[in-house]
């Protein structure tokens, strides 16, 4: 299925959180346990678009919004302003279809354009997929920290993996 990828639009919003809400409530591959409404994800993709952080939107032929990626701010402080780290959430229908390695490498290419110079991807170790795409597109294995969260009942570990930009 081809994909167009766009910038983020406020119009955008209702999509994004339902995309997110997924995740929270059937996944690991974030550690929210309670899925923010539409007003926390406009603030949250509003600040990202004052500051120009690349936010990648993908679409398919119909317009509806099928995932989305963006790269942001690493850590506050102002030492880390180089780093960024990189999310891609994919519609769960939309999953497997190539998608999030055309949005990540996107952000890759945004990033490089705005001069982050250090993308991390913070990840889930359950989440074979997401290592796979980002070990595809460069990111080397960094560490890996145990029993760093709890959510559906079980500790679950955290892999970081990073690319220069």
């Amino acid at each position: 299925m081809p994909f167009d990828l766009r910038p983020f639009q406020w119009s955008d919003v209702p999509a994004i959180t339902a995309i997110y809400r997924h995740y929270v409530e059937h996944s690991v591959a974030t550690f929210d346990l309670t899925a923010p409404g539409e007003t926390a994800m406009a603030e949250k993709f509003g600040h990202m678009r004052e500051l120009g952080h690349p936010i990648v939107i993908a679409t398919d032929e119909s317009g509806a919004v099928r995932g989305y990626a963006y790269a942001s701010v690493y850590r506050p402080r102002p030492a880390y302003r180089f780093t960024c780290e990189d999310s891609v959430y994919c519609a769960p229908d939309a999953q497997g279809q190539g998608l999030g390695r055309q949005m990540l490498e996107r952000v890759i290419a945004e990033s490089r354009q705005f001069g982050f110079k250090q993308m991390i991807g913070v990840i889930t170790a359950d989440g074979a997929g997401s290592i796979r795409l980002h070990e595809k597109l460069g990111f080397r294995h960094i560490g890996r920290h145990e029993k760093l969260g709890f959510k559906f009942d079980r500790w679950l570990d955290i892999v970081h993996m990073q690319l220069e930009l």
